[in-house]
């Protein structure tokens, strides 16, 4: 059976906001719970941007079971890894044990307010060495390193976890699926594409959980959600390498001028019709996801959305995939 996560989505809500979804969420049954961790939103029209970690330690103490995770957490520029492992350590405290620590190599939107923004060969570099000083701190041992990026002096974690959170590193390519097979005890991906869960497996994947995330915009008024899904997520479908790069919300607004409401809807499911959900889901599960993370576009249509997934989507989305999803 597919597990089925829920995004707080920091670009389209406030922290209080934020638990408060979080909370509803686990009282409707979704499996798990991911947050993304930004400076900036893509899009001026989200207008959000709070601070995920403080979010997340709010979100341990208001909840009692599902699991929580950074969707991701560039630990190279903004953060020191030394400073990440602080930071998920005691996260792993506060919620039990069921804290995720997911890691990738950001993008410029974010990483440019503490600097130069190099080039994507470096940044993958740059996150290898990460894993390697955050992956030494969880055991327990005195740290000083100096690295071909990051310097480390005599750096320890004083409160450490019986069990150290997963890492999980965000891919893309060839290059950073065989970084995560080599490093990560989870893969992250935000397209269906049996080449990603292929290349992970083969760099040393195999059998580790492969986590996936989809935008949809639920409303009973489907032109409603076709005009908020163009408004605030026009930005989704450029991919990876456009996304990563362009430095501010008016850049993405510029590079997304020309997107049409109907560009949106061939890769955004919008309404109130599960199917197309369940649809959409299915493509990560045939490409060999284990996990896949829903988005619902519209921070202050959250409480709407949750109630219509507990009554009409989560029923027919955990039946997907089966045991075969379970062994993929």
């Amino acid at each position: 059976m597919v597990q089925i996560g829920y995004t707080m989505m920091t670009e389209q809500a406030g922290p209080r906001q934020l638990v408060d979804h979080v909370m509803h969420a686990e009282d409707v049954g979704f499996d798990f719970s991911v947050a993304s961790d930004h400076a900036f939103p893509w899009l001026r029209a989200q207008g959000h941007s709070p601070y995920t970690w403080s979010v997340l330690g709010a979100a341990a103490q208001a909840t009692s079971e599902i699991p929580l995770m950074t969707f991701v957490t560039c630990p190279t520029m903004r953060y020191h890894p030394a400073v990440v492992a602080q930071k998920a350590a005691t996260l792993q405290l506060l919620s039990g044990g069921r804290f995720r620590l997911g890691l990738g190599s950001g993008e410029n939107l974010n990483e440019h307010i503490v600097g130069d923004w190099p080039p994507a060969d470096v940044r993958l570099e740059m996150l290898g060495e990460a894993v390697e000083i955050i992956r030494e701190l969880f055991r327990g041992e005195h740290v000083s390193r100096r690295g071909g990026h990051f310097t480390v002096d005599s750096a320890k974690l004083w409160d450490l976890p019986d069990e150290p959170p997963p890492i999980g590193i965000a891919v893309s390519g060839e290059r950073s699926c065989d970084l995560a097979g080599r490093l990560a005890d989870v893969m992250i991906a935000v397209q269906p594409e049996r080449s990603l869960t292929e290349s992970f497996e083969r760099a040393g994947g195999a059998g580790k959980p492969r986590i996936g995330q989809m935008a949809l915009c639920y409303d009973t008024d489907r032109e409603a959600a076709v005009r908020r899904a163009h408004e605030q997520f026009k930005w989704f479908g450029m991919g990876w390498k456009v996304n990563s790069e362009l430095p501010h919300p008016d850049a993405f607004e510029a590079a997304t001028r020309y997107v049409r409401p109907e560009d949106v809807t061939e890769s955004i499911p919008c309404g109130d019709d599960p199917e197309a959900v369940v649809e959409a889901v299915r493509g990560f599960v045939d490409a060999g996801f284990t996990e896949v993370a829903l988005v619902q576009i519209g921070g202050n249509t959250q409480h709407d959305f949750l109630e219509w997934a507990e009554d009409k989507l989560l029923p027919q989305l955990h039946a997907l995939g089966g045991d075969e999803a379970v062994a993929a």
